[in-house]
């Protein structure tokens, strides 16, 4: 295993009578990029503050690289955390250079190092243009200057605080995967926030998802995504609907037929079952996977997404489930259809709100 270069212990952090961070603890290990998300208010942006040194800590501790810099009675200034920082607004002083953007926080400015602001516009893909001004540059350009600057100095650990929120969806897309192969490349450990969840689980080594300044799940993304321990993590992890179900012996009676998976919740006991639109088939004639059965919902809706239909079908008892579908199954509103199970897909089942 990896040493862990950042770690973060019961951390707390108070604004007046606002709880923004309350007993998270995480680790991040040398080389790892953990990508933090979950919905505006969780105190993602806090902790990563308090790791940065720019929020003081009321209670917990922070190691960076084996060095203490924060126990909530002492604290190491943001400037000898070794700490790399990449804004939302990348920060780039616009009357500077590229180069000098680049050269800013190494000892001595550019003229006692400019082997290391061309080692560093090269790795980013920007060579031959440190005489450029800001302005004269592209979103992506100027997003890889905030990146250069941020790693010249050799920082043990790099934070990133939603870096792609200016981008449109079209340049966010291309310049994360850009910033990722990077990421990866100069091997440095990086913390990323982000609201996104599909932007959380593309850059993310691990993905922890917060909640009301608490850790909910932290993981590989396919296991936090697939494996969801709670209710909120399936919700908030892509789009889930859910199913009422109750627990019997040999799986979950639901609307949608039984699912044959056997749960830890005692029988009888009212469950939830978190199906996403690629869980639930769609037949208009019977036959299929469920055989020559009767409908058992109706679509109420349907959206065309180039490659694929996204279809909202009612069932009887008031629930609503998608499903997605090929562009070659056009089935208009109000048609009755089968819908069901894939039963080669794992579910996750919630009593009270956590997996069972």
């Amino acid at each position: 295993m990896n040493p862990i270069t950042v770690h973060c212990q019961n951390l707390k952090k108070q604004f007046a009578d606002f709880t923004a961070v309350a007993d998270l603890s995480f680790t991040v290990s040398r080389g790892e990029l953990l990508a933090l998300v979950g919905p505006s208010g969780c105190g993602k942006t806090t902790a990563l503050r308090l790791m940065a040194g720019f929020e003081r800590l009321d209670a917990g501790r922070v190691t960076i690289d084996d060095q203490l810099v924060d126990d909530g009675q002492t604290a190491v200034p943001p400037e000898k955390r070794r700490v790399g920082m990449v804004f939302q607004d990348y920060a780039i002083f616009p009357h500077l250079s590229v180069a000098d953007n680049v050269a800013f926080g190494l000892p001595g400015g550019r003229k006692r190092n400019p082997q290391r602001v061309g080692e560093m516009l090269t790795f980013v893909g920007l060579e031959g243009l440190g005489e450029r001004m800001p302005h004269e540059l592209s979103g992506g350009q100027q997003q890889r200057v905030a990146l250069a600057r941020a790693l010249a100095p050799e920082p043990a650990v790099l934070l990133l605080d939603e870096p792609f929120s200016n981008l449109d969806a079209a340049l966010r897309r291309e310049v994360r995967g850009e910033v990722r192969a990077l990421l990866r490349r100069s091997g440095v450990t990086s913390v990323f926030v982000t609201h996104d969840q599909e932007e959380a689980l593309f850059m993310g080594d691990q993905v922890a998802v917060m909640r009301g300044g608490r850790l909910e799940q932290m993981g590989p993304p396919e296991v936090v995504f697939h494996q969801p321990r709670t209710r909120f993590v399936a919700e908030f992890l892509g789009s889930a609907d859910f199913v009422p179900g109750t627990a019997v012996t040999n799986g979950v009676e639901t609307p949608l037929g039984l699912l044959p998976q056997l749960v830890s919740a005692p029988p009888g006991a009212a469950l939830e079952v978190a199906v996403r639109p690629d869980d639930i088939f769609l037949y208009t004639d019977g036959e299929g996977e469920d055989g020559r059965l009767p409908p058992n919902g109706r679509v109420l809706d349907r959206q065309f997404l180039g490659i694929a239909y996204l279809y909202a079908i009612g069932l009887p008892d008031g629930t609503t489930v998608h499903s997605w579908q090929p562009h070659t199954v056009n089935v208009p509103l109000g048609t009755a259809v089968r819908v069901g199970f894939r039963h080669q897909h794992s579910f996750s089942c919630f009593y009270h709100g956590i997996a069972c």
